[in-house]
């Protein structure tokens, strides 16, 4: 019936090119519209900027740097990340759907003709219209963190708020949330208990940087971005606006307001209030000049606050937006080439084409992402791996089989990965990973000669990342120097025969377990191997 409504629609729209509103217009109808949480705002600053300076840490770069990465993090080495909001109803290629929907020509072009196609015509329908279809209705919290601890996590991280402007919390600073629309629900209180009842660490995302300029595309034509009844949930969608500069180098010269400033610190601040969450990640436009001051400002108040409770937290950011030793690096869709000094992290989505549920989405192995595990964590990193759920709560039956799959290995063989620190080396073999961000599907496959390195207590784990069809692994960065008194495949809790020769360490394997093709062993030594030191004397491959 909605297709059927949505041709009819796409003969009847008459949506006409505007010029869009200058600056000042817009920022205008912006203020104006988030006029009612003024109070709730400044109050929320007020308590947030008196902590910023009430601590260990102050809204200073240089001391910034004396924070350092609680051993939590370290240890727990995985995490599940979750977008999942609005954008799951169209379940339209993922989550920047509210941005492309308003994209009436070029790449993005389709995304438009299926908004109006599937819901109506603009400007009398938009993407605001979805958000009563937002029902939630089979969500349930406490499944979903018995889902993540099976498959191993130790820290879980939904999306407080996407780029659309639409808070998945109890907010004071909008009616446009989960509680007061759409589910009727605090989808971020509830998680929140269920994931710590299972004794997982909770962390929270704010992407609401972005929404400065997310809805530009509305503003080109007659849109209900336009509309000032709208403003408070599309933001100032001004323009963006970037060039390279003379060292090639990309520039953002979008407008970002005061205003809108001090509106991003309340909302963040609001967050860690009133949920504290373990960890706080950021998208990439923190990093955007303009932000760098407030950015500050919230990494001071995050750290105080939690300080002052003892809890040790962690801050993820990406790229250069943070001084390096402030805060927590995270690499997105990519890998580090050897061991980092610092602890870091790289997210990636259990799929390779989207982060929120897109309906024939495609979905990766769970042998790829076991592999991209035991890399990074043998490069002293965290992996975080993000699923994206239907907009009635359920999860997909293919991303809970990859679930379940790699919990499996985790419970075979995370004595490999949780709590260990890297090695000498993090690996040996032939595979070089292609490092960066947005480089996750790039690495050539690995095969039996790959092998991934950690450390713990008196054991060196070697990871196999797939299974020689000799029956025999060597290990060449073992050498006989190193006295080997024992080596175990976690897979099956077996010991192993062996030979330590001068090219390396000789295993005799048994016939090849059931289940994710990567395999652990453990090799004991009478010492504790050598590994890196925190300044990351880390030898190369």
């Amino acid at each position: 019936m909605a297709a059927l409504h949505g041709a009819c629609a796409m003969a009847a729209d008459t949506t006409h090119s505007v010029t869009p509103p200058d600056a000042a217009t817009i920022e205008q109808q912006w203020t104006a519209a988030n006029r009612p949480y003024d109070g709730a705002r400044q109050a929320i600053l007020s308590q947030a900027l008196k902590t910023a300076w009430q601590g260990p840490m102050q809204p200073d770069w240089q001391r910034l740097t004396g924070y350092t990465t609680p051993e939590w993090y370290r240890d727990a080495k995985f995490g599940i990340f979750i977008h999942w909001g609005v954008y799951s109803v169209a379940a339209y290629k993922g989550e920047w759907y509210p941005r492309h929907a308003y994209e009436r020509t070029g790449e993005y072009a389709d995304y438009y003709q299926h908004q109006i196609a599937t819901y109506g015509p603009m400007p009398q329908v938009g993407y605001k219209d979805l958000i009563p279809r937002f029902k939630a209705e089979h969500f349930d919290p406490n499944a979903w963190a018995a889902l993540f601890r099976e498959a191993g996590a130790r820290y879980v991280v939904p999306v407080a708020e996407h780029h659309d402007g639409f808070a998945m919390y109890n907010s004071r600073l909008s009616d446009w949330t989960a509680v007061k629309m759409g589910p009727h629900r605090d989808v971020i209180g509830e998680l929140a208990k269920a994931v710590r009842a299972q004794g997982m660490k909770l962390g929270l995302s704010s992407h609401r940087a972005e929404h400065d300029w997310f809805y530009e595309y509305g503003r080109t034509f007659n849109s209900d971005v336009n509309d000032p009844r709208y403003a408070a949930l599309y933001g100032p969608a001004h323009p963006s606006v970037s060039n390279k500069g003379e060292d090639g180098q990309e520039v953002d010269w979008t407008f970002v307001s005061d205003a809108y400033l001090n509106d991003w610190l309340a909302r963040s601040s609001e967050i860690v209030q009133d949920y504290h969450p373990d960890l706080m990640y950021f998208d990439w436009w923190v990093g955007q000049p303009r932000f760098r001051q407030a950015l500050a400002e919230f990494a001071a108040f995050y750290y105080n606050q939690a300080a002052a409770r003892g809890q040790g937290v962690v801050l993820n950011y990406k790229l250069n937006d943070m001084r390096p030793g402030t805060g927590t690096m995270n690499i997105e869709r990519g890998q580090a080439a050897d061991i980092r000094p610092q602890p870091w992290q790289t997210e990636t989505s259990i799929s390779p084409d989207s982060w929120g549920y897109a309906e024939g989405d495609t979905y990766k192995s769970p042998d790829e992402i076991v592999q991209l595990l035991a890399d990074v964590v043998s490069k002293n990193g965290n992996l975080l791996l993000n699923i994206g759920p239907k907009a009635d709560g359920t999860i997909p039956s293919e991303a809970q089989g990859i679930l379940h799959a790699i919990g499996q290995w985790m419970h075979a063989n995370g004595e490999a990965i949780y709590s260990t620190r890297p090695w000498q080396r993090f690996g040996e073999g032939p595979t070089q990973v292609v490092a960066g961000t947005m480089q996750d599907t790039k690495t050539k496959p690995y095969t039996a000669d790959d092998f991934r390195f950690t450390t713990k207590d008196n054991h060196l784990y070697a990871i196999e990342m797939a299974w020689p069809a000799s029956g025999h692994a060597q290990i060449h960065s073992i050498t006989p120097s190193m006295k080997v008194s024992a080596v175990t495949l976690l897979a099956t809790g077996k010991t192993l025969a062996f030979e330590q020769r001068a090219d390396g360490l000789h295993l005799t394997l048994p016939a090849q377990p059931a289940g994710v093709h990567v395999y652990a062993y453990r090799i004991d030594m009478p010492t504790n191997p050598s590994h890196t030191t925190e300044e990351g004397n880390a030898a190369k491959q």
